[in-house]
């Protein structure tokens, strides 16, 4: 008997990014900012920020969303950056020579960066949080707040009670 294989979609696409010249903390700080952030989002921020950190991961980016045009029949606008890690690699020992004949040594650290992106149109849980998230934003916006300034030292309240 013959049966037929259910072929699954993909719905991940996986970029590494290996031995980078960049300490991990530094790019941690980048990557902590783009984690869970739309495709288009991710590369405006991406391009605003002043750090040395950003056009690797830019790089990586856009790597991982031309893969996912060759690879998955979606949307870039489907996108989202479900996970992002920042890893400590080797460092290269380098020595710079200093007084009278003696060397010091330099240490390069490097790190890898691995940037996996997710289609959420297959995915009802980011559908429900969407539609969530519009309900509490109409919400939020029926209601009539104003806004007052108190000025603590002249409100005769807490501060001139003994």
């Amino acid at each position: 008997m013959l049966t037929k294989k259910k072929t699954k979609k993909k719905r991940e696409v996986y970029v590494f990014g290996q031995h980078i010249p960049m300490s991990a903390d530094k790019a941690r700080k980048v990557i902590n900012q783009i984690h869970g952030r739309f495709y288009e989002e991710t590369l405006m921020i991406l391009e605003l920020m002043s750090y040395r950190a950003c056009y690797p991961i830019f790089k990586l980016v856009y790597s991982a969303i031309s893969n996912a045009n060759y690879n998955m029949p979606s949307k870039e606008t489907n996108l989202i950056i479900s996970k992002a890690e920042v890893n400590a690699s080797t460092s290269t020992n380098k020595f710079k020579p200093r007084a009278r004949g003696r060397s010091y040594p330099l240490k390069k650290s490097t790190c890898h960066i691995s940037i996996v992106m997710k289609d959420i149109s297959f995915n009802d849980e980011y559908r429900e949080l969407d539609s969530l998230k519009r309900l509490q934003n109409l919400r939020w916006k029926k209601k009539h707040t104003t806004m007052c300034y108190h000025n603590m030292y002249s409100s005769e309240g807490v501060w001139d009670k003994k």
